[in-house]
């Protein structure tokens, strides 16, 4: 591979490149000591003075960038050198109006394999990756390692190149790392996103921003997903910019107690009473009201921050158990849902046991919810490890969102289902939802597990749930979810409500349902 080479050595020291010959350099020392055998102490002397002449000689003659350091994995450019010679490259192509266009590539999942695998795994597909991008570019072209899994690339000057020709590139260099690499007698993928930028549609301005210029595209494809690619448009960095405003207001938010745990009540569908609370975070934002999970939550598992809010809702669930309990009010249990980055995490199980103790809380006062997609793509065996350590440490495990994925629940030490909100929804009114549901809750009763129905909103649905033998309901038509201090007067007002009447009958049998569990007061 032969990297951008820059400007030309210059002429004036063309002479003397016979001294900058390796083998001369290598030799220097012989040459020395045979000079003082031919010509005495004298020739030793003008040797000795002459040798850093050759040297020096030697440095002006080095082609520029063979001293810049390099990656020690892959042996490509490091952010420095790449910065140089994409100046020279900026230069070149303005002056001649020839083309090129700016890469970057990020590669997906390398966290995860690192935790699963260790570094020396992480450098293996590193390495890969680096022999695959080189294998699908040009002697001449320029590739960089930039950070921990992020490369580099600008294109050799050349009078072709276009968008079409641009995406085919960006296609072939992402079906060549995402090729399964071998490690320890398995398969891993890596995901790989692209943006990139032709020279001719960069930001007026320098390298600095046509590179940024192909970050920006790169950010964009991120947001696509993994595998993505993206062209960069004047459009990209007026939206990316938008998104780090968004970075940067949710890191604040974070820190100065914005985002807060809220509670939604969970109630049980026999007697009609408060079972627990599910702990959900909410944003208030100052100026913007509030800001929805689906809109702040992405941002903060790009930023690496999802595990630092995850300790606060495990924090102030806990203290919500502990102020009911000074309350004297009967609430069982509080569910926190864990991300699948925290359920990596081999110190998870102890961290909770300590959080309990130091709360003085029973582990099963504390609902562990996963959501089902975590468990079904990601079954590695931290993930089932912990789940069983904090099952046998007495915690209640809830699978969450169940029916959107396909989660081995005998891998699992599940305790309860909670049944998707997309299944409940008009359940009331659409035979097919009720078969659906009623197949989940006679599985439930084979397992020996409790269930949970999300999303009900009208009382159409919970009565139905009821009779048909759902344990628990969830929704807006139960209560919304409520800061921590408003949660005393609606668990006062609905233990008011609960009235003895007649008993709703099963659709199994004529057991008794007890009273109605539908007289639930507004939040």
């Amino acid at each position: 591979m032969t990297f951008f080479a820059g400007p030309m050595t210059s002429n004036r020291l063309r002479p003397l490149s016979f001294l900058a010959d390796p083998l001369l350099l290598a030799f220097l020392p012989a040459l020395i000591l045979g000079a003082y055998w031919i010509g005495g102490e004298r020739a030793l002397l003008l040797s000795a003075l002459g040798a850093p002449l050759i040297v020096a000689v030697r440095l002006a003659l080095r082609p520029p960038g063979t001293l810049i350091l390099r990656d020690r994995v892959t042996g490509f450019l490091l952010e420095d050198g790449f910065d140089a010679a994409l100046r020279d490259l900026y230069a070149e192509t303005g002056e001649s109006g020839l083309r090129s266009a700016c890469f970057a590539l990020e590669l997906g999942d390398l966290s995860d394999l690192r935790a699963l695998h260790g570094e020396a795994a992480v450098d293996l597909a590193l390495a890969r990756s680096g022999e695959r991008i080189l294998s699908a570019l040009r002697d001449g072209d320029l590739i960089a390692r930039l950070g921990d899994n992020r490369f580099a690339i600008a294109l050799m000057p050349g009078h072709q190149l276009d968008l079409e020709l641009c995406i085919q590139l960006a296609g072939r260099l992402q079906t060549a790392v995402e090729e399964a690499i071998a490690l320890d007698g398995c398969s891993i993928h890596l995901s790989c996103s692209i943006g990139f930028c032709l020279r001719s549609r960069a930001p007026r301005g320098d390298a600095d921003d046509w590179f940024d210029a192909a970050t920006a595209a790169l950010e964009e494809a991120r947001q696509g997903g993994n595998s993505a690619i993206r062209a960069y448009a004047p459009d990209i960095q007026r939206s990316t910019r938008l998104r780090h405003d968004m970075q940067n207001e949710v890191t604040h938010a974070l820190m100065n107690g914005q985002i807060l745990a809220w509670f939604q009540p969970q109630i049980s569908t026999d007697t009609g009473h408060i079972t627990g609370f599910e702990a959900l975070a909410r944003w208030q934002h100052p100026l913007r009201g509030m800001i929805a999970p689906d809109r702040f939550l992405p941002v903060l598992l790009e930023t690496g921050q999802i595990e630092r809010l995850g300790h606060m809702m495990l924090r102030h669930a806990l203290m919500a158990l502990r102020g009911w309990d000074r309350a004297g009010l009967n609430i069982a249990r509080v569910g926190v849902n864990f991300t699948s980055r925290e359920l990596r995490n081999p110190d998870l199980a102890d961290r909770i046991a300590w959080e309990l103790d130091r709360f003085d809380l029973a582990p099963d006062r504390l609902a562990v919810e996963i959501v089902e997609t975590v468990a079904s793509y990601a079954p590695d065996e931290v993930v089932i490890r912990n789940i069983a350590r904090l099952a046998e440490l007495g915690c209640a495990i809830d699978l969450d969102d169940f029916g959107t994925g396909h989660a081995s629940i005998r891998r699992l030490a599940i305790s309860r289902i909670k049944i998707d909100r997309s299944f409940v929804s008009r359940i009331d009114r659409d035979s097919g939802q009720r078969r659906l549901v009623a197949a989940i809750l006679s599985m439930a009763q084979q397992l020996e597990l409790e269930t949970l129905a999300e999303g009900v909103e009208t009382p159409g649905e919970h009565a139905l749930l009821a009779q048909m033998g759902c344990d628990h309901v969830q929704g807006f038509g139960i209560g919304r979810p409520m800061p921590f201090e408003q949660t005393f007067d609606w668990i006062a007002a609905h233990e008011r409500s609960i009235v003895a009447v007649p008993a709703i009958r099963t659709m199994a049998g004529p057991e008794p349902r007890g009273p109605d569990p539908f007289r639930a007061a507004p939040p």
